[in-house]
């Protein structure tokens, strides 16, 4: 099984997602989206953005 991006409404009616590696663990999520077109449009800018994304430790 390959990572995945699921998609979903929350209990609010948000749409929202999460990443889930290959083995099932949720890596990442999304924050609450007013629509599901929106909701796409942050995983194509997760998708887009991740691989530049520096690394900062906050202290």
């Amino acid at each position: 099984m390959a990572a995945k991006f699921e998609v979903y409404k929350d209990n609010k009616g948000e749409w929202r997602f999460r990443l889930k590696a290959a083995n099932g663990e949720v890596i990442a999520v999304g924050e609450g989206y007013s629509s599901k077109a929106a909701c796409l449009n942050g995983i194509e800018s997760v998708k887009k953005n991740a691989p530049e994304a520096e690394i900062v430790e906050i202290e």
